[in-house]
C-alpha cells in the first residue's frame, strides 16, 4: 500500500497534576538522564507542559491541566484534566506530518491551532487533529502539523530513544483511518499490543521503554 501522509512519531505524552508536576518532572527526568525544559503555558487548552529532548528528533511531554477556563472548555485541556484527575500517567502518543490537511479531510472538521510561549519568549505554533477522539479510544493517537521551524526537540540534550511502546487496545488501530500510515510510520520500532484486561480494562499507552533501559509505566 502506497503511504501518503508521511507521518514520524513526534513525541508522547504523560499527565501530571498541577500540585505535583514538579515531582513527576524530576522523576521521569532523571529516568530518561535528560532534564526536562518549562515549555510554557498553552492559552487556548489551560495547560502547560514541560519537555524533554530524545534522540531521532522525538521528546517527551509532561503537561499538567491549570486552573484556567480553557482546561474544562476544549478537547486538549478536558483530556488532561480527566487524566490527573484519574492520577496521571501516559495519555497519549502524537504523529507529526507535513500537511494535515488529508487528515482534515478525513475528519471532516479542520485542525485547531495551538501555540506556547517559552519562558524566554520564542513561540511554538502548530495544528493538531484527533484530540476528541482519544477520549473514547485512548490507544489511538492525534495528529499535528508544526507551523514553525523550531521544535522542542532541541531544547535540552538528548541522552536516549524511544525503543518500544506498550499499548492496550481492543483491535491495532482497526477504528483508525490512518491505521496503515501509523504502521509504516513505527517500522523501527517495537511496538506490543495487549488485551485491555491485562491493564485493569483500560486501554491506551500501558508504558514506554527507552535505548537506555527506562521502562516508564
Amino acid at each position: 500500500m502506497v503511504h501518503y501522509l508521511h507521518m514520524r512519531l513526534d513525541h508522547v505524552s504523560y499527565v501530571a497534576s498541577h500540585d505535583q508536576v514538579s515531582d513527576v518532572v524530576q522523576r521521569i527526568g532523571s529516568q530518561l538522564g535528560t532534564a526536562f525544559v518549562d515549555g510554557g503555558i498553552h492559552p487556548r487548552f489551560g495547560t502547560r507542559n514541560f519537555t524533554a529532548s530524545l534522540l531521532n528528533g522525538q521528546y517527551v511531554e509532561i503537561v499538567c491541566p491549570l486552573d484556567h477556563p480553557a482546561a474544562e472548555a476544549t478537547a486538549w485541556g478536558k483530556a488532561v484534566t480527566k487524566k490527573a484527575n484519574e492520577g496521571g500517567g501516559w495519555l497519549t502518543w502524537v504523529f507529526s506530518t507535513k500537511d494535515i490537511s488529508p487528515i482534515e479531510d478525513k475528519f471532516g472538521r479542520p485542525a485547531v491551532e495551538g501555540k506556547r510561549k517559552r519562558p524566554d519568549g520564542t513561540e511554538l505554533t502548530w495544528k493538531q487533529l484527533g484530540v476528541i477522539e482519544i477520549a473514547e479510544q485512548p490507544e489511538l493517537p492525534f495528529f499535528i502539523q508544526w507551523l514553525c521551524d523550531d521544535h522542542p526537540s532541541v531544547d535540552g540534550k538528548a541522552h536516549t530513544s524511544i525503543s518500544k511502546i506498550e499499548i492496550a487496545a481492543n483491535g491495532e488501530l482497526d477504528d483508525s483511518w490512518f491505521k496503515d500510515d501509523i504502521h509504516a510510520a513505527l517500522r523501527d520500532l517495537d511496538v506490543t499490543w495487549v488485551d485491555p484486561s491485562t491493564a485493569e480494562g483500560e486501554s491506551g499507552i500501558v508504558s514506554i521503554g527507552f535505548s537506555n533501559g527506562a521502562v516508564i509505566s
